[in-house]
């Protein structure tokens, strides 16, 4: 199974329609997807390497962290930036990206099976 990509801002209604599309349960969720991956990426030495791994779940979430004011802190600045890169490794990797704003899906590549 190839990877799918969701990705948006925080409390966007994310597993929600990883749940919706996939018809899944809550437990296969857990079981199957891997969630908040943006927080795998903070001190990453490599982030490439990190990217072909989780491309073989079949399913990762991703949290939007790059929007609005930039910390001030340096280490949170790299965090957010390498969280970024991750997600463009991802979106390469991934044969579906989906992006979740306000509970709407929007596909960016690929396509979901009925």
């Amino acid at each position: 199974m190839a990877v799918i990509l969701i990705t948006g801002p925080l409390f966007s209604g994310k597993r929600s329609t990883a749940k919706a599309l996939l018809h899944w349960t809550d437990e296969e969720l857990a079981q199957n997807a891997v969630r908040d991956a943006q927080e795998l990426a903070a001190g990453c030495a490599d982030l490439d390497a990190l990217a072909q791994e989780l491309a073989q779940k079949p399913v990762v979430i991703v949290t939007e962290v790059g929007g609005g004011v930039v910390p001030a802190d340096p280490d949170e600045r790299a965090a957010r930036e390498a969280a970024g890169r991750l997600s463009c490794l991802l979106a390469e990797r991934a044969e579906t990206v989906i992006r979740v704003f306000c509970g709407i899906p929007t596909i960016l590549k690929g396509g979901i099976a009925p």
